[in-house]
């Protein structure tokens, strides 16, 4: 799937996988541990936001919410309607150099070719402040596939790899990695990675 066919289908399944996932859950619960190393009234920039009730009604107020799907963006919209939102592609984010205290980016960049991470994990640390933290899933093995029926339509997912995916973020910038595994919206469990630009 080329990446217009990717945001179409989100648009397609947004509203679907906004009713199947929980919004609580100790992958919510990562955002406390996030928000304890930012400074008082940080930016939160929440990458693949969706319907904005995981991730970015949990985030302080002012936080920003990106997505490349239209129709996650209306229902963010209306699930956090004091955050601001915007349509962006996360390999080419709208944000000046440095300004971003953290970043969640919870089960999102596997929805882009693995070929093209190495520019995201370089693009989030661009975003960020120098020492800056990022918050995201990591992928639990090597894959591309193109998954029907997922949440009544079709959706692409591509990774290199857990470790392949450390060595990425190391090489963009980011340092002091650590893992935590907690239960994810759908019912499983997936493992997180905090990451500090350094």
């Amino acid at each position: 799937m080329d990446t217009d066919e990717i945001r179409q289908a989100w648009d397609e399944v947004a509203a679907t996988y906004a009713d199947r996932r929980d919004p609580d859950g100790s992958d919510a619960a990562l955002i406390e541990e996030l928000l304890e190393v930012c400074p008082p009234d940080p930016l939160v920039v929440d990458i693949g936001c969706g319907d904005g009730a995981r991730t970015l009604a949990n985030l302080p107020a002012g936080s920003v919410g990106v997505d490349f799907s239209r129709e996650g963006l209306e229902l963010a919209r209306e699930t956090v309607p004091a955050a601001r939102v915007l349509q962006a592609e996360m390999r080419a984010l709208p944000f000046d150099d440095g300004i971003a205290d953290a970043m969640t980016a919870y089960h999102a960049v596997f929805h882009v070719p693995r070929e093209d991470q190495p520019a995201v994990y370089r693009e989030f640390a661009r975003v960020l402040t120098a020492g800056g933290t990022l918050l995201m899933t990591l992928p639990a093995g090597q894959f591309e596939t193109v998954r029907r029926g997922w949440m009544g339509g079709s959706m692409f997912f591509s990774a290199p790899g857990r470790e392949q995916t450390l060595k990425q973020l190391a090489a963009a910038g980011f340092e002091n990695l650590r893992t935590k595994t907690v239960s994810d919206p759908l019912g499983s469990s997936s493992e997180f990675v905090f990451a500090d630009r350094s």
